[in-house]
């Protein structure tokens, strides 16, 4: 199966005020991973969880971002193997991948690109869950062109109510 490649098709405003942002810290180890939790100054929350901004660029090396961070900065503006949001649990100096979602809108990835997260998790020294914590699905609306998140298997425009495609469509 070809791998999938995702551009960035979210506000180009956005991607203008993030251009020269550097892009999200690549987790290469376990120990690099401690590293930017404290560089960063993330703070665990009152269950020891840090979420974090997450992409795998075009080499299959996850980088990532404060939670707070738009995807396009943390892949320096280029197309994306998958992006999303990940969840560390951090506890006695150690963190491990908790959960991790599909959720952006700037790349709209699909649930199919698990396999290339999960390899980039591993590749970073980690490891990595089942699969995501929860799928997103995105679709373009052909009518009003508005971007849809899918929610309970509705695929009706949020914004006109037409029917959306049921195969991906953001290309």
């Amino acid at each position: 199966m070809p791998l999938t490649m995702y551009d960035y098709i979210g506000p180009k405003d956005i991607a203008d005020a993030v251009a020269k942002v550097a892009p999200g810290f690549p987790v290469l180890s376990s120990a690099g991973l401690m590293q930017w939790l404290a560089d960063d100054q993330q703070q665990a929350d009152i269950n020891g969880q840090v979420i974090a901004t997450f992409i795998v660029d075009e080499n299959g090396t996850l980088r990532i971002a404060d939670r707070c961070s738009e995807h396009v900065a943390c892949a320096g503006g280029r197309p994306v193997q998958s992006a999303g949001e990940m969840t560390f649990q951090v506890d006695k100096g150690q963190a491990r991948v908790h959960a991790v979602t599909n959720q952006s809108t700037g790349y709209c990835p699909e649930p199919q690109s698990w396999p290339q997260v999960a390899d980039a998790i591993r590749k970073a020294g980690l490891v990595a869950p089942a699969g995501f914590h929860v799928n997103f699905l995105f679709r373009k609306c052909t009518d009003c062109h508005a971007l849809n998140v899918i929610k309970e298997g509705v695929f009706v425009c949020a914004m006109c109510d037409a029917d959306l495609p049921a195969d991906w469509n953001l290309a």
